[in-house]
């Protein structure tokens, strides 16, 4: 049955829809031989379908994975400018996985990576309303008169587009650094961090502790493991809430 090479790319664990595209704009899927068009469809059970070359294929049997991300690592299958990416920690895995949402080079915490590349999609869609939530470290830049906390639960605007209200709560306190929970819906690049410059604070170290309710726990630094069946079952439940 012929499917958009968008899914068919995505149902083999390549990448999200979106990425997908990217990939067929920029010539690098072909079909049949022929270098593939955005729009076009194909039957993945008789057409041969191309990535970069190497024919791709469908797999029943999906891997879910959470890594606790190190500092220093980009949250990329691979890297133009030779940086540590996060897949390379992923030793002895050979399921083509890939990041669910990205977490910058100098955060760490929980990452998902899966070869489900509908599951992908669907946590990544800027209308799902799955809760990410963050241990924030920061310093106040300049001299203001609330606590971090209360800024940063303040109505905000990024990117001319209104942001839905961050939930914060202190944690601790030492000197001028303070320790924040804080969670937020969105997921805009790097919006926790320009929150923090629009707040006057000063990052320190961030975190991402949990997905909804999935969440990090004492997995060790660099390490990872498979997500349990309730995990993968809650992802795809919550996935689906448009």
């Amino acid at each position: 049955m012929e499917e958009r090479l968008q899914k068919i790319l995505a149902a083999a664990g390549v990448c999200s829809r979106r990425a997908a595209e990217k990939l067929i704009l920029e010539g690098k899927v072909t079909v049949n031989g022929e270098k593939a068009k955005l729009g076009q469809s194909a039957d993945p059970e008789n057409d041969v379908i191309c990535l970069d070359g190497k024919e791709i294929t469908i797999t029943g049997k999906k891997t879910y994975l959470m890594l606790h991300k190190p500092l220093g690592y980009v949250t990329t299958c691979s890297d133009e400018q030779g940086r540590r990416t996060v897949v390379e920690l992923l030793e002895g895995v050979s399921a083509r996985v890939v990041p669910v949402g990205r977490l910058d080079m100098y955060s760490s915490g929980l990452l998902l990576l899966t070869d489900d590349g509908e599951l992908v999609n669907q946590l990544t869609h800027p209308a799902h309303e799955v809760w990410n939530e963050y241990r924030l470290q920061v310093r106040p830049a300049q001299t203001v008169f609330d606590a971090p906390e209360v800024l940063l639960s303040q109505p905000m605007e990024m990117d001319g587009v209104p942001l839905v209200p961050a939930r914060v709560r202190a944690v601790a306190k030492e000197g001028n650094e303070h320790i924040l929970s804080i969670s937020i819906r969105q997921g805009k690049n790097r919006q926790i961090r320009r929150m923090c410059q629009m707040c006057g604070l000063k990052v320190l170290a961030l975190q991402r502790v949990a997905v909804g309710d999935v969440r990090l726990g004492d997995l060790p630094v660099g390490k990872f493991r498979a997500l349990t069946e309730r995990e993968v079952q809650y992802l795809k439940e919550t996935g689906k809430k448009k």
